[in-house]
């Protein structure tokens, strides 16, 4: 609503929320020629700062200021007639700028996709649509044998789209779509529609049928289409392979009955097509995707259409949370353990917990669903605040894969492939099925070291080694993007020789390729899929079996259906079994869970192999025996007697300086002014370097605060956030607060 106050009516103030890094919004003289009534909080305004000008949102409207009027620039121009945001979403925005002590401006600059940021007109073109004609749904491959791009695009619309599809995403599909689109109009195939010809609602029929759910999956859908409506969390638990997704779809079925619209998150890009594709399959309506492979228009368009009512489902990732919905039905994280729906830079806000805070205020509820759900979640189970379903049975036939553990001790390795494993690849190949293996390490090895004198080859503005990449004969840094030529001979002694140390995938690649020369072998890591569309291309022809081996890094863990993987193997456990992060067990038991799900589907047993020199460590030993859900509160227990989250709340003070000296006496001043707070209640832990302390020559430190309740830690944050704004070696360095964090780094 508009806020303004009775006062003299020759003074008008704007406070404008700005996209800079200050705590703080700004007020600007209302020109006596602008229409209050278009003065709306949510509308776009452009004003004057320093010597440019910026695209700001309005808050409100007031006619008292702590500026002096004469010293106040006008506003320039309003962008908008109405309000882009709906009162519920700029609450939100206000919540989470306080909840994560992030600047305003930037929060509300969140909220608004690039192009609207930059000041561009926020329109939605009623664009067209290519749909199938009757003749066209009923064309064969056969009868386009001598037309194969006609043929794909057809094939494309009939499985892929068959409510339509816009030029713009024809085009991502085909670059030579527009000349085949027009011949396969002229061959009454396809025909062109406006886009509001798909946006029938509640009467459509479903495009495919749904499936029959079972027992567990129906209790699943019932329970959250009996909360529509209201605000209640779901926690849907599901092992790999359980049908999760036709939950999904089935409660989405009946939002879409009720004309409304639904939010569905994913942690990867990678995930956004299949699930599209599904979608797709599924629902006559307008589906749109979110994500940063997009272009400014593309989002845009997603953002709009969303925000106008003219689609009612949008696919995203992280940064799609905040997009407006018109009629907001329900919201649902997919993968919701996955750490990247914890924003890691500037506005470090938890996808998760902003996604629930917004359910509540629209009254809709929200699913969160995983194998591997978060402690966290575990933990608001127990509480109380989220109710848990359950899938405990793969759909279908499918059986649960058997889990090996192989113990490496004393093993001849090949380039760290045991003889068992070697065996079972044999075996596996044999059969025509494929094998996946996982090793989250890129490059060829992970050091470089002199035979002779030890020397170690090490990043120049970092506290890390430089990894060898062997192909291009280069040393690399994974931190700051070093690199140099690697080196045969040792700069320190002179005489020695180097040799490369460890395992990373493409030496994997390169042992794989001389034990199997017949074999296809795809490496899929972030070296190998840098270029648009590679990545959608490799997954393609896993699908399509045209590969006999896929070698990954964690890219591979995350939902990717391969039906037929009946081998997966990980190389390497150890390295996640000790750690100073008391997060590691945690996702270490969800990186096995869910690389293990990869293995095996419908009527094809699945075998994960686990190559370990740690085969009576506990925590494999009871994910294997007892399955993650005991694993998961065993851990819970060890959190609660350690006092660590989520039996208690964590704030991480961090600071980046060009020099140590700098950040260390930034913060000894931080722990100083919050030392008087420090009790029972609060723990003060540092000043200390990060595990890495140098990057990019910058200096990394930091400061850990730990309360019983968030009520103790948060009065400490209040107090101390304008402290440390005020200080004098503030202006000197970079800090920020990450609440919540779920990494030390």
């Amino acid at each position: 609503m508009l806020m303004q106050e009775s006062a003299p009516p020759e003074l008008c103030i704007a406070r404008v929320a700005l996209p800079v890094p200050l705590y703080r919004v700004f007020d600007y003289l209302i020109p006596t020629d602008f229409e209050l009534q278009k003065l709306q909080p949510g509308i776009r305004v452009k004003v004057p700062f320093g010597r440019n000008y910026m695209t700001g949102v309005l808050l409100s409207v007031h006619n008292t200021t702590s500026i002096a009027p004469d010293k106040l620039k006008p506003l320039s121009a309003l962008l908008d007639s109405e309000s882009l945001l709906t009162p519920a979403d700029i609450e939100l925005l206000h919540w989470a700028s306080r909840d994560y002590y992030h600047a305003p401006g930037e929060v509300f600059a969140q909220a608004f996709p690039n192009a609207l940021r930059k000041g561009k007109v926020a329109e939605l073109k009623n664009d067209e649509i290519w749909l199938l004609t009757e003749q066209g749904q009923h064309c064969t491959p056969e009868q386009l044998a001598r037309a194969p791009k006609q043929q794909q695009l057809l094939s494309y619309l009939q499985a892929q789209a068959p409510n339509g599809a816009s030029l713009q995403e024809l085009r991502r599909q085909f670059p030579d779509a527009s000349n085949v689109l027009k011949t396969l109009l002229a061959k009454n195939l396809l025909t062109r529609a406006p886009a509001e010809a798909t946006l029938q609602v509640s009467t459509l029929p479903l495009l495919q049928a749904a499936l029959v759910p079972n027992a567990e999956q129906l209790q699943a859908i019932t329970t959250v289409c009996h909360a529509l409506g209201q605000f209640q969390v779901f926690l849907l638990e599901g092992v790999t392979g359980s049908g999760k997704t036709e939950v999904y779809l089935q409660v989405i079925q009946q939002v879409l009955a009720k004309g409304q619209q639904v939010l569905v998150l994913l942690p990867e890009i990678t995930l956004t097509p299949q699930l599209e594709a599904r979608f797709k399959r599924r629902f006559a309506v307008t589906i749109t995707t979110s994500h940063s492979k997009l272009t400014e228009n593309q989002r845009q368009r997603a953002w709009m259409q969303m925000q106008q009512g003219a689609a009612r489902i949008l696919l995203g990732t992280r940064s799609a949370l905040f997009t407006p919905l018109k009629n907001p039905g329900l919201i649902i994280l997919d993968e919701e353990h996955d750490s990247s729906f914890k924003q890691q830079e500037g506005f470090r806000y938890s996808t998760r917990d902003v996604a629930i805070m917004r359910a509540k205020s629209l009254q809709i509820p929200v699913i969160l669903g995983s194998a591997t759900p978060a402690l966290e979640s575990y933990a608001n189970v127990q509480r109380g605040r989220f109710q848990l379903l359950q899938l405990t049975q793969r759909a279908g036939q499918a059986a649960d894969p058997r889990i090996l553990i192989i113990d490496v001790r004393n093993k001849p390795l090949q380039q760290g492939l045991s003889p068992p494993l070697l065996q079972a690849i044999n075996d596996t190949l044999a059969k025509n099925e494929q094998v996946l293996l996982f090793l989250n390490r890129r490059g060829f090895a992970p050091l470089l070291m002199c035979h002779s004198c030890g020397w170690v080859a090490r990043c120049p503005s970092c506290d890390a080694n430089l990894v060898v990449h062997f192909a291009k004969q280069q040393l690399r840094c994974h931190h700051c993007g070093f690199e140099q030529a690697s080196v045969k001979l040792c700069p320190l002694c002179k005489t020695g020789e180097t040799f490369p140390l460890g395992l990373g995938t493409e030496r994997v690649e390169a042992v794989l390729s001389s034990l199997f020369p017949d074999k296809r072998i795809l490496r899929l890591d972030r070296d190998t899929t840098q270029r648009k569309g590679v990545l959608e291309d490799y997954l393609q022809q896993i699908q399509q079996q045209q590969v006999d081996i896929i070698l990954g890094t964690q890219m591979l863990a995350k939902g990717h259906h391969f039906p037929n993987v009946t081998l997966v193997a990980l190389l390497d456990v150890d390295s996640g079994l000790f750690s100073i992060d008391f997060h590691a067990p945690e996702k270490l038991a969800q990186l096995i869970v869910q690389v293990a799900g990869r293995a095996g589907r419908a009527d094809k047993p699945g075998q994960v192999m686990l190559q370990t020199r740690q085969p009576e460590h506990p925590l494999l030993l009871t994910l294997i025996r007892e399955g993650y859900h005991h694993f998961a509160q065993q851990a819970l227990a060890e959190r609660h007697a350690a006092g660590l989250p989520p039996f208690s709340f964590q704030a991480l003070i961090r600071v980046v300086a060009t020099n140590v000296e700098l950040a260390v006496e930034f913060l000894h001043q931080v722990q100083q002014f919050a030392q008087p707070h420090a009790s029972e209640n609060l723990l003060i832990l540092g000043p200390a370097p990060a595990p890495m302390a140098k990057r990019a020559n910058q200096f990394h430190y930091q400061i850990l605060l730990q309360a019983e309740r968030r009520m103790h830690l948060r009065q400490v944050l209040d107090a101390l956030i304008p402290y440390m704004v005020d200080l004098p070696l503030a202006k000197k360095l970079r800090w920020s607060v990450d609440v919540d964090p779920v990494d030390l780094y």
